[in-house]
């Protein structure tokens, strides 16, 4: 398994492994995905199988243009379109009814899929030359911290690509948000790199997905996810913790008062779009610090705030 820079050269290898029915890790505005043909059953078995992900759990589709996005969807209510035309390409994933020629692997069974169109211009080159939609979860092992860097991808998932391109450190270092359409009215699956307040001027006010209990509508949605391996713990800004040689400090602008084996500021200027494009990267440096316990700082529920709260959730549910 080889890492490379990207490069055209390097994006016209992957691009061919992927034909071939590959796995190749690359690098979007978002994370790092593990990509294969979408339309290949057999190729999106490797994802799942490198991941370890359970096949309930669907995948999103990438596209390089909203008009080839497009023709993955059998319907698409007018609301959906003006997202479109906004915010692709960028970090926002739409869920609708699938076109047929979307294999049910893809989908976990489900009768809608996911596809988004990446901001990266290295993901969009690559899906350009690869011919095909390329289906791509974050390239981590399922459940744990999403990588933003290839060093993160080659951490978690060791040789199971058959190549990872090397883009540097994501610009978003969150996932995108995910939204669906229930009544002509957008819901929102999952929070990410576009704030849900600039998807709302444009469709309208949006719901809050209901959990059923069932398989889950989008990526991203399972309680536990997104985790590192220590024991995470939310807590208030301020709020004065144990700490010593086994905890570490996830702070959002500010270090915290105590002595902690390990601290990560995630933005001094207390800016949510520098917090979310560190998150990941300071969960896994306290991760790799050897910590038993992370305690991190609660942060402002609005803009990127919402999305960092979510991952921070999920990461520290039992």
């Amino acid at each position: 398994m080889a890492i490379e820079k990207v490069s055209a050269r390097s994006i016209k290898k992957a691009a061919a492994l992927i034909k071939a029915g590959g796995a190749v890790a690359f690098p979007t505005e978002t994370v790092y995905g593990l990509g294969a043909d979408g339309l290949n059953p057999e190729a999106c078995a490797r994802i799942f199988e490198i991941k370890g992900r359970p096949r309930f759990d669907p995948l999103i589709l990438h596209e390089c243009s909203a008009a080839r996005a497009r023709k993955l969807f059998s319907k698409v209510p007018a609301s959906a379109l003006r997202l479109m035309k906004k915010f692709w390409p960028g970090p926002l994933t739409l869920v609708l009814p699938k076109a047929a020629e979307v294999p049910d692997i893809v989908t976990s069974g489900l009768k809608t899929v996911a596809v988004r169109v990446p901001a990266s211009s290295a993901a969009r080159a690559l899906i350009k030359a690869a011919g095909r939609p390329v289906a791509a979860p974050s390239a981590n092992s399922f459940g744990r911290l999403s990588p933003t860097t290839a060093a993160h991808v080659k951490r978690q998932l060791g040789c199971g690509p058959d190549m990872i391109l090397d883009g540097g450190k994501t610009a978003i270092g969150v996932e995108s948000t995910i939204i669906t359409f229930y009544g002509g009215r957008p819901v929102l699956l999952r929070p990410g790199g576009l704030p849900l307040e600039e998807i709302e001027k444009i469709a309208g006010p949006a719901a809050a997905i209901k959990n059923t209990g069932g398989a889950p509508p989008a990526p991203g949605c399972l309680k536990k996810h997104y985790a590192p391996r220590a024991r995470l713990q939310i807590i208030e800004p301020g709020r004065r913790v144990k700490g010593g040689a086994r905890a570490g400090y996830l702070a959002f602008s500010k270090k915290p008062a105590g002595e902690f084996r390990a601290v990560r500021v995630l933005s001094p200027r207390g800016d949510l779009r520098e917090a979310a494009a560190n998150l990941f990267g300071a969960l896994h440096r306290l991760e790799s610090s050897g910590v038993k316990t992370i305690y991190a700082e609660r942060v402002p529920a609005h803009g990127l705030g919402r999305a960092i709260m979510d991952r921070l959730k999920r990461a520290s549910a039992k």
